[in-house]
């Protein structure tokens, strides 16, 4: 297996247009899949989303770089008016409201999941489980404390953190069986090596 390498880096082209095209191509695609992703909500009134889900995994299938910029163009995209936040949101509102902290640590939990998947921690389920729950704490740490100058520390867990874990732990488990099963199947395609 490639060494520093991520999933979207064994199929990344060595000609140098191409190979921009295909991080465009990436960061755009990515960024549209969060949009459809935070459009999966389950429950009510605190919806279970797949949306960081998807900034996680992208951040691992992506690496640091390119799911950090993948998070970047998705929140740039909300900003213009595209109805890509939950519930088919849009607006600067969005950012400055009550998830605009979730949405920043977004950024920072794509960079550390891909900085810790171009190390190898995305081959391994034990390793999967902890990269995912790095991001997760990211996002809830971003999260928690700009809802907490809104509504106060105990409200904000109220309110981010308690109805989330449980769903938190499902979308870990996905990850931990889907990303060290990926390296296994494109290893026996040698795509890998």
């Amino acid at each position: 297996m490639k060494i520093n390498a991520t999933i979207a880096d064994i199929w990344r082209p060595f000609e140098k247009t191409r190979a921009c095209l295909y991080d465009i191509s990436l960061i755009l695609g990515g960024s549209l899949l969060i949009g459809l992703s935070a459009q999966i909500a389950v429950g009510w009134p605190v919806p279970f989303t797949m949306q960081t889900f998807a900034v996680l995994m992208i951040g691992a299938l992506f690496g640091a770089r390119y799911g950090s910029l993948t998070v970047v163009a998705y929140l740039i995209e909300g900003a213009a008016g595209l109805p890509v936040f939950s519930h088919g949101q849009g607006g600067l509102a969005v950012l400055f409201g009550p998830t605009g902290g979730f949405l920043y640590g977004f950024v920072a939990a794509a960079l550390v999941t891909g900085f810790l998947a171009q190390r190898g921690w995305d081959r391994h389920v034990v390793t999967t489980i902890l990269a995912m729950i790095i991001g997760n704490l990211l996002i809830y740490t971003f999260g928690l404390l700009w809802l907490s100058l809104l509504v106060g520390f105990k409200s904000a867990l109220a309110a981010g953190l308690y109805p989330f874990i449980a769903g938190d732990l499902v979308k870990i488990g996905l990850a931990a069986a889907l990303l060290p099963a990926g390296w296994k199947l494109l290893s026996r395609f040698g795509s890998a090596d």
